[in-house]
């Protein structure tokens, strides 16, 4: 073997080698402390993209799922709306089943009519209700969608309720034409009628319920296994991490006991022209 001063290929090697270790320390480092295993996009370019685009899927499923939640409220509140119609509803029924009783006098049957008025004014008011300045009744339909993709096909649709109309509403009960209980417009058939027309619409308004509970779920669900599929890619294994981290620190310190090593060789050419 030559002995040269100029050239110390020993050094050079443990030299490119220590520098390899040590840019692999720091990737380690970097990995452990950001937890994640992907720091910059040179490690890797392509799962880097496909973490970015399920992150924003999983994302989007959270915002539809909020949207899913506000549908849910305002038929929660359309429901309670209904709800005290059909009380209101049941008073008017008992009152004009009462009001029919041939014992009753004038001042009686007047009383029993103010109340029924009172009640009129109160079923009128409940159909004018709204949530977030949204009407809670009409003939208009909301489209909800249940996608992130915003897919309309697969939307569901809350059906316009209208509960001031007289074919499937109250309408017939809070008419102007009708001013009193003995009123030949309201009879009692007509009362059961309205009642039944809230029933309905109380079984539709908890059918709509259901299905966006199912698809909030189902959204729940999407979302979990979307935020697991970018972790994989993205968070750092630390188990695997921490053993690569001590391999890499035992590299660099050997590197560098081995780079003084084959610095010192260049003292053989020394002690040659010495002797």
């Amino acid at each position: 073997m030559s002995v040269v001063i100029n050239t110390n290929y020993a050094a050079t090697v443990a030299s490119n080698n220590l520098a390899a270790s040590n840019n692999s320390l720091q990737k380690s480092l970097n990995r452990l402390s950001s937890g994640s295993k992907i720091v910059s996009p040179s490690d890797d370019a392509g799962g880097l993209a496909v973490s970015m685009k399920l992150t924003a899927a999983a994302k989007r499923q959270g915002a539809v799922n909020n949207n899913i939640g506000n549908s849910v409220s305002f038929l929660q509140t359309q429901d309670g709306v209904l709800k005290v119609a059909g009380k209101v509803l049941d008073r008017i029924s008992e009152l004009k089943t009462l009001y029919v009783d041939p014992t009753k006098n004038s001042t009686d049957l007047a009383n029993y009519d103010a109340e029924f008025t009172s009640l009129q004014a109160q079923l009128s008011a409940l159909t004018n209700e709204k949530f977030n300045n949204i009407s809670l009744f009409g003939t208009n339909n909301l489209s909800v969608p249940v996608t992130d993709d915003g897919n309309t096909s697969s939307a569901v649709t809350i059906e316009g309720r209208d509960l001031s109309g007289t074919t499937a509403g109250i309408g017939n009960i809070t008419a102007g034409t009708v001013t009193s209980l003995g009123s030949t417009n309201l009879a009692l058939s007509t009362i059961t009628g309205a009642i039944q027309n809230v029933a309905t619409m109380r079984a539709e308004n908890g059918a709509e319920q259901s299905r966006l509970g199912f698809a909030a779920e189902l959204l729940t669900v999407n979302k979990a296994n979307l935020e697991a599929a970018s972790s994989r890619i993205m968070d750092v294994d630390v188990a695997e991490e921490s053993t690569q981290l001590a391999r890499w620190n035992i590299l660099v310190q050997s590197g560098t006991a081995m780079l003084s090593q084959a610095n010192q060789s260049a003292q053989t050419a020394l002690k040659l022209l010495q002797g």
